[in-house]
């Protein structure tokens, strides 16, 4: 015997996380990829810190999750959907939201949502942090710019105009292009459809509709990540686990999706 020690992989402590979450947005913003222009100035003010997010690496994070549900013979356009262009109201939508913790891993969402450090490193009660039904964020022409996008007949931009409606709380509209397309989505991406019907349920308050949708789906990375989150923020931490230890697992280190996993993981402890 050589005397060494096994090491036991532990979740890193919350801060840590934290810590190297801010590290990322900041080496994302150092790097120039602020493409965007914001429609104007917002002076976000909270009683905690809120870091400001970069629109440009939000939306590469806000379409991180259609390759996982990409048919495996669909090589042809492999990365076709996530150099799709994002609606010409992004920057403005993504200055004027405010902080979420309760994170569905879906199309338009983005980890740097989660941006009020205060909510988590103060280990608020995380039932109370479930999304709620609440107005529409002012995006003018979103409605319109998602229907057109629609029309076009690409699954693909059919989602992104799914989760950008959902994204700005414009919940009737999302449910309206939902029941208009609802037989229309193809076999190769029937399942990200049904994540994104499951992602609008939850951002709407239905947290226990959007669940039995998310455990009745195929076990995908992005599946599993959302019904682990969908159990953490549900009171059930304990359930929460496994399927967040399996999201962490196949979800890529140099992703921030990755990241939130782990931070999930680390709180269902």
């Amino acid at each position: 015997m050589t005397g060494d020690k096994t090491e036991t992989k532990q979740q890193p402590a919350l801060t840590e996380l934290m810590a190297r979450y801010l590290s990322q947005q900041a080496g994302a913003h150092a790097s120039g990829l602020a493409t965007f222009d914001p429609t104007g100035e917002v002076m976000p003010f909270e009683a905690g810190p809120v870091q400001p997010v970069d629109p440009r690496p939000a939306w590469e994070e806000a379409v991180a999750v259609l390759p996982f549900f990409r048919a495996a013979g669909a090589k042809a356009d492999a990365k076709a959907e996530t150099k799709a262009s994002p609606p010409p109201q992004w920057a403005g939508l993504v200055a004027g939201l405010e902080p979420a913790v309760a994170l569905a891993f879906c199309v338009g969402n983005y980890p740097q949502l989660l941006r009020n450090l205060h909510l988590i490193l103060h280990r608020a009660k995380l039932t109370d942090l479930r999304p709620q039904e609440t107005r529409a964020v002012p995006a003018p022409g979103l409605a319109d710019w998602a229907k057109e996008t629609a029309d076009k007949g690409s699954f693909p931009l059919m989602l992104l105009a799914l989760g950008s409606l959902r994204l700005a709380r414009q919940f009737d509209d999302a449910a309206t292009l939902v029941a208009a397309h609802d037989a229309a989505a193809p076999a190769e991406w029937r399942n990200a459809w049904a994540n994104e019907k499951a992602a609008l349920a939850w951002h709407r308050g239905q947290g226990a509709e959007a669940l039995a949708l998310w455990q009745a789906q195929q076990p995908s990375a992005p599946v599993l990540f959302n019904r682990g989150m969908a159990l953490l923020f549900l009171g059930k931490p304990a359930e929460a686990r496994a399927p967040l230890t399996q999201a962490v697992a196949q979800l890529p280190e140099a992703g921030a999706w990755h990241h939130l996993a782990r931070l999930y993981l680390t709180l269902a402890l």
